[in-house]
């Protein structure tokens, strides 16, 4: 039987990594699909790093196989246990799920031992004398072929002396190295006889003391690979040149079923700040308050900010999986949260920048319930009671005493509809010695009520407002890039262009009472203000703080 249409497109819809996968499977290369995720535990991931958690995570899934996640850092370096927890959480948040299988590289140092002895016993590798800048000098550069060390040649008797001497720490740092025997004149500069274990007397945070010589990342990750039984091991694009000495390792070593690498192009997202460094100092400096600051992009941010796992994936499933180096607007993630949160989040009245709204022909001391509708778009939120009274705060920006033309919100003499509730008149405002309106008063039509007069008049402003004595007050924090656009990301000496604004705190804001019992993370839309979501960090009962994850506008849109 031909196959049909949906099978035709299935395939041609695939992307090249895919493409490659089900090659191998059909001509019998691998059994099943095993991938994995390797993040360094040296600061928190961020946006790119999502891309290759759901790309790994994806193909697993989508090929019934199987999802590893491993903590990848042979380097006796600060890797710190805040660090480890953050990205187990940031994995899990996104929906990957590595079930049991958890792992350390550090774990598998004594058979990476074993495995450089076996290469030196197979004459495949040696221990140098040279000092770095002398390996340095001897690999030559991409117009000149390296030198042969000196040391290439020793027998494999004392290769195995001085290896196990190295272990046994009697050597200083530096002192001397075990390389492999590859080819000095390659093209590949990877591939002159590259460094593979280094002496180093320094405290692991997972092995302790235990050892004082460490393997190089490029031996060592096709072996955690290969232990691993890993069928397809994805990186990103830096990799490509250290492909061929990826695949001299694990096919000297003799694995049964070698993992097989390949390359995908970086998530690039433009005026953003992503290097580990410059956000170890933004957070040092004070500039941003932690890792998870709502302007940053690492996962944990976007999080605290709002973002949820299905807009991120949405997000990489637009950018798509390619081999060319591009960058992507910003926008685009912000389109996706709107896209995700706009039929699942109730809308409620939120009013920021406050003036007290006063309707005078109102009865004092009376108060009645309005009802209104939580999501347009979504029927199955249902339907609220909102109080309403004689004081009312409404958005200081929706009163102007002499407006300007197409102004069709408050003004002396002008009659707007309070959303869900009454037609109402403005007669003017009260002022402060200043000059500053500190009330605005109006009339209502009590034939109104829900919004629409009997009479059929048309009134072309709808404003939206708060009930004061039932009104709860928040703190609303509205975000802008942290980097200053239209400079771009840096300075010429390297250091951040800042954007001054990237904070507004609004200290008096009054929310509706549906809010009350508002828990971290929970999203909601502030009628035409934005999508905002409870912060997990400083939020209390008594004293709320929302976060605007993103404006109602945009200015993105979506490619044909």
């Amino acid at each position: 039987m031909g196959e049909n249409l949906e099978e035709k497109l299935e395939k041609e819809s695939r992307n090249f990594i895919e493409q490659e996968i089900d090659k191998d499977l059909a001509e019998g290369v691998y059994s099943e699909v095993h991938t994995r995720f390797p993040p360094e535990p040296n600061g928190y991931l961020h946006i790119g790093h999502a891309k290759s958690i759901i790309l790994n995570y994806g193909l697993a899934q989508k090929y019934h196989g199987k999802f590893n996640m491993r903590f990848d850092y042979t380097n006796p370096t600060k890797e710190d246990e805040e660090f480890v927890e953050s990205i187990k959480a940031d994995v899990e948040w996104l929906g990957a799920d590595w079930e049991d299988r958890l792992f350390f590289a550090s774990n598998y140092f004594g058979q990476m031992y074993e495995a450089a002895v076996k290469l030196i016993k197979k004459g495949k590798a040696y221990v140098s004398d040279l000092s770095a800048d002398e390996i340095r000098e001897y690999r030559g550069t991409f117009e000149q072929p390296g030198k042969e060390d000196p040391s290439c040649n020793r027998s494999v008797e004392e290769n195995l002396r001085l290896f196990e001497e190295m272990k046994d720490g009697k050597f200083a740092d530096g002192e001397k190295v075990l390389r492999a025997r590859i080819d000095m004149a390659s093209p590949n500069i990877n591939m002159r006889d590259p460094v593979i274990y280094r002496v180093a007397h320094m405290y692991h945070h997972n092995t302790k003391d235990q050892w004082c010589i460490y393997p190089m990342y490029d031996f060592a990750h096709p072996i955690e690979d290969a232990i691993e039984g890993i069928t397809h091991s994805i990186c990103t694009l830096e990799f490509e040149d250290h492909r061929p000495l990826y695949d001299w390792v694990v096919r000297e070593l003799e694995y049964p079923h070698p993992p097989r690498q390949i390359e995908f192009a970086k998530l690039y997202l433009t005026n953003v700040v992503t290097g580990k460094r410059y956000i170890k100092k933004l957070v040092m400096d004070g500039i941003v308050d932690g890792w998870d600051d709502p302007r940053l992009v690492s996962i944990a941010a976007l999080r605290r900010r709002g973002f949820t796992p299905d807009s991120i994936r949405k997000f990489v499933e637009l950018c798509g999986i390619s081999k060319s180096q591009s960058s992507v607007d910003y926008a685009m993630l912000e389109y996706c949260i709107r896209e995700d949160l706009k039929p699942k989040a109730p809308r409620y009245m939120a009013v920021l920048d406050p003036v007290k709204l006063v309707i005078d022909n109102y009865p004092a001391g009376q108060i009645e319930l309005m009802d209104a509708v939580n999501n347009p778009e979504n029927e199955a939120l249902g339907t609220r009671q909102v109080p309403f009274g004689r004081e009312l705060y409404i958005e200081r920006e929706d009163f102007m005493e002499e407006p300007p033309k197409k102004y069709f919100r408050m003004f002396p003499g002008n009659e707007v509809r309070l959303m869900n509730a009454y037609f109402v008149t403005c007669t003017g405002c009260v002022k402060d010695a200043s000059g500053k309106v500190t009330e605005v008063h109006c009339t209502y039509d009590p034939a109104s009520k829900g919004g629409n007069s009997p009479d059929g008049r048309k009134v072309k402003g709808t404003i939206h407002w708060v009930e004061a004595s039932h009104a709860i007050k928040a703190q609303v924090r509205l975000f802008e890039n942290l980097i200053d656009e239209e400079k771009g990301v840096y300075n010429e000496d390297g250091s951040l262009n800042l954007n001054p604004n990237s904070l507004t705190v609004m200290e008096e804001c009054y929310l509706e009472p549906a809010f009350a019992g508002a828990k971290a993370y929970d999203s909601f839309q502030f009628v035409r203000q934005g999508f905002f979501n409870v912060d997990a960090k400083d939020s209390t009962e008594e004293a709320p703080v929302f976060n605007r994850i993103v404006s109602l506008k945009s200015s993105y849109v979506l490619p044909k």
